[in-house]
């Protein structure tokens, strides 16, 4: 057979998460009621923010973003996971493969550099309230969210070519229930040393970075607030534990999957189903349980509707 890239695989048969039956249905079943669960709760938050003209501040306007951004990241790979725990062969074709690969990995980014700038304008609004208005105004958000979206495509062609440039002449079982760098990278017929250490430097190491990043702002941000009074040292801390749980939840995962060669575990498989299934839907929830306003525009439309 013949493909691009001087490449004689055409498609490649994934593994999937288990060989159990009985495990495959109850991860099925679970995963089908937590997206019946969380992914309306998710479309609700991002259309409340969208209605609400009380709910026009930078941090409401990220939030919508990240609502949106993590319901996407979650059609990536888990509508096909659930198809293909009922099929006896599980195939995905090369081109297939890429894009699914490319979409993880923009979406994935995005979602990191939109909490990197979640915690900016938290940073912002808590240490330099006087200048908050002029600072994070609607031109900078506008130009944050582009910066946002053109730094995760940037990361995704990146990941991309580092697939592209790799020769596939035999091996085709991908030990996973998608495809991702460190899998598909094993399945070169080529000595890949060197591009392991790029996916490394472009996945691993700049999400380490930005996670460092992130304490070290949480750290000046709780530093900040010791002077000042028990009600804003309160609201502040609501604040830094929110955006601390989610960092951990989608910064935790990646930094055990990128940080290191590709090398099997058997805990990867479970980590990546969180990172890439569960995680994202959870992230807007977690927000919107700890803020009062978004709760509160949230019943008003509830009830606005339900008395119509």
């Amino acid at each position: 057979m013949e493909t691009r890239n001087s490449s004689v695989v055409t498609e490649f048969i994934l593994l999937g998460l288990t060989q159990s039956h009985e495990a495959l249905l109850l991860v099925s079943v679970l995963v089908s009621l937590f997206y019946l669960i969380v992914l309306p709760g998710n479309l609700l938050i991002i259309f409340t923010i969208r209605s609400d003209p009380a709910l026009t501040a930078p941090l409401y306007f990220f939030l919508g973003n990240l609502a949106f951004l993590d319901a996407s990241y979650s059609f990536i790979v888990a509508p096909r996971m659930l198809v293909d725990f009922f099929c006896e062969k599980k195939v995905i074709s090369y081109k297939g493969c890429i894009t699914q690969l490319f979409f993880l990995h923009f979406l994935g980014a995005g979602e990191m550099f939109l909490l990197v700038v979640m915690a900016f304008d938290r940073h912002i609004a808590i240490c330099r309230p006087l200048h908050y208005s002029t600072l994070m105004n609607p031109r900078v958000c506008y130009a944050l969210l582009l910066a946002v979206w053109l730094g995760g495509f940037a990361h995704s062609i990146v990941q991309v070519a580092l697939i592209l440039n790799l020769p596939f002449c035999g091996p085709n079982q991908l030990d996973n229930f998608f495809c991702d760098v460190p899998q598909v990278i094993k399945l070169a017929c080529t000595d890949t040393f060197t591009v392991e250490l790029l996916m490394v430097s472009n996945s691993g190491l700049l999400t380490l970075l930005c996670f460092l990043g992130l304490l070290a702002s949480y750290a000046a941000i709780l530093c900040h607030v010791k002077r000042h009074s028990s009600e804003g040292k309160s609201k502040a801390l609501s604040t830094c534990t929110t955006q601390i749980i989610v960092v951990f939840l989608m910064f935790g995962p990646a930094i055990f999957i990128y940080t290191r060669p590709s090398q099997a575990l058997q805990a990867d498989k479970v980590v990546s189903l969180f990172h890439t299934v569960i995680f994202p839907l959870m992230n807007p929830v977690i927000y919107t349980l700890r803020n009062r306003e978004v709760k509160t525009s949230m019943r008003k439309l509830l009830n606005q509707y339900v008395v119509c």
